[in-house]
């Protein structure tokens, strides 16, 4: 029945009882006349308290359901204590429980994340450091397992780069970049140093027929490549003639193709570096189209790549006077901007972005390093200041009157039998004895050796092999020696031959306190460009 349109009014759907609001029962059975039962609660004796409600003692035996009459006038048990015939409510345990629900929720929300990003991390992991899912656990929850390297407090990593990544380029396994990135572990002494991609080298033995020599880019390509204690394959060969031909030590390696450096640089959100060309437009490679002017540029990862690659061998050019050694400089550059932004975006410390950036190398870059070695050297090196961190090459001839670099150590080689330009040391094929000096130089505390200054010995005595002892002597003193020699006639004592002037004031006063004071400027035996030139009298003793 529509009681809009009707004088009657609805029927309430409750009723109040003894205050308390009850729902209105429906009985389809019509009550019928039975004996009344008195529910009223008995009297009570005085000074006794009187219950809340009092349920009659007499057990009510029906055979038929409760009439409504019956149904309505039973007392119903509170659902709390009652106060002036009103439900109290305890607001503050209501509060309580939000609150602690709230907290909960929380909590789920925030481990969940918390795992999520963890599993992210050890999954993206996987893909650079290999390892098992279980063992990368382990390695998170602890402190890094020790680097090699570690216990004399200098570790060193070989850094490479291929284009193995790009179709249709040839050589593609060829490391056309190739860097050490020395840390001291200890006073966090760090620095960069280029190696040429053509520096003429002595391939690994039994690789290369009849142990011919090639450029030192092309060790990569030696992938049967299997030496005791070094890693297999290309990168294992590649550290092999860094550390037996050119002696600077390699503890571990990391080798990275076209796009996982293009992806890293996008990862942190782009890089800035500085142009300083002599050429007042800039640079400019035809071959990578890469084009900037004087000062300091912002790129993407693509433009950080074409520069990466840009050494100026393009038809029309600017900017690249020392061609190879220019690019090497910039990678240089490029390298500790990706860290300096990585650093100051707080992507280290993050697992969401450090996530982000394993997965954008993935399988773009191959290293020895595993991930426990990899959160070690982040909690070694947490102190570094990026901007602190020199960038070094080695002097060649193509470089002279460049900051740093007076006296070469490479020149420019071209080989007789296949015809390949190179660059070989100054001191001869297979003499790489400056350039270890060079690499001790940077990564030693002493100040003789910092110096570097080179030596050259003549014996001016009749003592077979003296010139030799002392060779030995000044070596471990941390000189370089260039050379022995025999002096032309003997000397009664001891000179020494200053062509430093002034430059390497310790090596002097070694020198001094060793052979005496005969110091001269003046060349007593022919020309040599070394810095020190000592002829051993025969008033030396050993």
């Amino acid at each position: 029945m529509d009681y809009k349109y009707s004088n009657k009014k609805p029927r309430p759907k409750t009723v109040n009882i003894d205050g308390f609001i009850q729902p209105r029962i429906r009985s389809f059975n019509k009550p019928t006349p039975k004996k009344v039962i008195n529910l009223a609660p008995k009297p009570q004796p005085r000074n006794v308290k009187k219950p809340i409600y009092d349920y009659p003692k007499e057990k009510i035996k029906r055979t038929t359901s409760p009439t409504t009459q019956e149904y309505m006038t039973r007392p119903r048990k509170p659902f709390n204590k009652t106060r002036n015939d009103k439900p109290i409510v305890d607001k503050n345990l209501i509060t309580r429980r939000i609150v602690a629900c709230l907290l909960g929720l929380i909590l789920i929300v925030g481990f969940s994340g918390v795992g999520f990003l963890g599993f992210r991390l050890l999954k993206t992991s996987e893909k650079v450091f290999g390892g098992s899912f279980a063992s990368n656990i382990g390695d998170l929850l602890g402190n890094g397992s020790p680097l090699n390297g570690e216990d004399s407090g200098r570790v060193n990593i070989l850094l490479a780069g291929d284009s193995a990544d790009d179709p249709g380029h040839s050589g593609a396994n060829l490391t056309d970049s190739i860097l050490i990135l020395s840390i001291d572990t200890k006073t966090n002494n760090t620095f960069l140093l280029s190696i040429p991609r053509d520096l003429w080298v002595k391939m690994p033995i039994g690789t290369w027929p009849g142990n011919s020599y090639q450029k030192i880019n092309a060790a990569n390509e030696i992938a049967d490549f299997n030496q005791p204690g070094y890693p297999k394959g290309g990168m294992g060969a590649l550290s092999w003639v860094v550390q037996n031909e050119i002696g600077i030590p390699i503890n571990y390696y990391g080798l990275i193709n076209y796009s996982a450096f293009k992806d890293a640089v996008d990862a942190v959100g782009g890089v800035t570096i500085t142009i300083n060309s002599p050429d007042p437009r800039g640079i400019y490679d035809s071959n990578t189209k890469i084009k900037l002017p004087n000062g300091p540029a912002t790129l993407n990862g693509l433009e950080a790549l074409n520069l990466a690659r840009s050494r100026g061998d393009g038809v029309y050019t600017y900017g690249f006077p020392n061609s190879d050694f220019n690019r090497t400089q910039y990678q240089r550059q490029l390298l500790l901007a990706v860290a300096t932004k990585a650093k100051s975006a707080g992507v280290v410390g993050n697992p969401s972005k450090v996530s982000n950036l394993f997965n954008v190398l993935g399988k773009n870059l191959s290293t020895d390093l595993s991930l426990s070695n990899v959160l070690r050297a982040i909690s070694l090196t947490k102190n570094i200041d990026t901007n602190n961190v020199a960038s070094n090459s080695f002097c060649s001839t193509l470089t002279v009157g460049i900051k740093g670099c007076t006296v070469p150590i490479l020149k420019s080689y071209s080989d007789p039998n296949s015809g390949q330009s190179a660059l070989s040391p100054v001191a001869g094929i297979n003499d790489f004895g400056q350039l270890a000096q060079y690499y001790k130089k940077l990564a030693s505390n002493n100040p003789i050796v910092k110096e570097g200054a080179s030596v050259v010995i003549l014996n001016g005595t009749d003592t077979s092999g003296l010139a030799l002892k002392v060779k030995n002597k000044l070596e471990n003193k941390g000189m370089y020696v260039a050379g022995t020699y025999d002096a032309s006639k003997n000397y009664p004592s001891s000179t020494i031959i200053d062509n430093s002037k002034g430059k390497d004031p310790m090596t002097l006063l070694n020198l001094r306190s060793i052979f005496g004071n005969n110091v001269s400027t003046k060349q007593l035996e022919g020309s040599y460009p070394e810095d020190f030139v000592v002829i051993v009298g025969s008033n030396y003793k050993n």
